[in-house]
């Protein structure tokens, strides 16, 4: 079979990322010092669908990492109801692959209107996004022909944590960011075919994170459900133990994304307990004692740990849909661009 435009541009991953840093590396410096100078009280973000995952991955960045509490804004409040809101000493960060959906554009507006310091990340320079905010950020990435959005969304989460970097003065975390293109050329290697045996007699998958992996899951989830025709619900680990563990049973498809971090010992607690209800558990971790263990690319940072994951997931969900026999640059009823109001 021909490759799809989906497997190309996950393998392009890499070479964004680091393009991004050669070709973006002022914008997003005199982004992150812009919200030095500020100092903000607190931070909101704006976007829909994989954008917004990414939005939700920088929430947990920044809320673990400096200490701000994060909130995503719903557009609608001021595309549909026209609400005003008080912003002053805050900054906010929209995030939009195409940046000119009319419900992002005027909720960005209406947020630097309500006093907010604003930034754009988008795969469009000059996109009616940027013009709205303070600060655009190009990510570079390249079109994507598939419908599903893979190396946009792992840009927009590395500017993002580059911005984040810049305005905080990690060091560690800046370095981190610059060695992501070989740890992700690893993780598109990362073989998780394993998993397509458990899908053969189920129509459904739990994905499992934790903390900024938690944001990662529900993007695979999205992902899964967009090109392999198949449901997939995104839990907590620790959610998941509540109401949800009543679905699971005899050979029920979990995928556990576990990274790097502090929640390790308790994502693998979790998936253990799990496949002792008899689910099919997979997670990508070696602490676990029950659960299959899945290859994964360490990065050395707790927070590019999780983007090394969807780039392996992003692998696999390409390879399942052709193993299913579905196109996946094609899913039904989907566009490449979805503008809302």
């Amino acid at each position: 079979m021909t490759m799809t435009h989906m497997k190309r541009e996950i393998a392009e991953i890499p070479e964004a990322t680091a393009r991004l840093f050669d070709q973006s590396g002022t914008a997003l410096a005199e982004a992150g010092a812009a919200l030095g100078a500020l100092d903000p009280a607190f931070l909101t973000t704006v976007a829909r669908g994989s954008s917004d995952h990414a939005a939700a991955f920088l929430k947990y960045a920044v809320e673990l990492g400096a200490g701000l509490p994060v909130a995503s804004l719903g557009p609608s409040i001021a595309s549909i109801y026209g609400a005003k809101l008080k912003l002053a000493k805050s900054a906010s960060i929209s995030i939009s692959q195409s940046g000119k959906s009319p419900d992002i554009v005027t909720m960005a507006k209406a947020v630097r209107d309500g006093g907010a310091l604003t930034i754009a990340i988008t795969n469009t320079a000059g996109s009616p996004l940027a013009e709205a905010s303070h600060h655009a950020i190009d990510i570079r990435a390249g079109a994507e022909k598939s419908v599903a959005a893979t190396k946009t969304f792992v840009a927009s989460a590395v500017a993002g944590l580059a911005i984040f970097g810049q305005w905080t003065g990690d060091k560690q975390l800046l370095a981190a960011l610059r060695d992501l293109p070989e740890h992700f050329s690893r993780a598109i290697d990362c073989d998780w075919m394993g998993v397509a045996a458990a899908l053969e007699t189920h129509s459904s998958l739990f994905i499992l994170g934790r903390g900024p992996s938690a944001a990662i899951a529900n993007e695979a989830a999205l992902k899964f459900k967009e090109t392999s025709g198949l449901h997939a619900e995104a839990y907590s680990a620790a959610e998941v133990m509540h109401g949800p563990m009543a679905l699971v049973g005899k050979g029920f498809p979990v995928l556990a994304l576990a990274a790097r971090d502090r929640s390790e010992a308790s994502m693998a607690e979790a998936a253990d307990a799990l496949a002792g209800k008899g689910a099919a558990v997979f997670i990508t971790s070696d602490k676990a004692k029950n659960a299959t263990a899945l290859p994964f690319a360490a990065t050395g940072h707790p927070l590019t740990d999780p983007l090394a994951l969807i780039v392996s997931f992003y692998s696999f969900v390409e390879a399942f849909a052709r193993h299913r026999g579905l196109n996946p640059d094609e899913p039904r009823h989907l566009r490449k661009v979805t503008e809302t109001l």
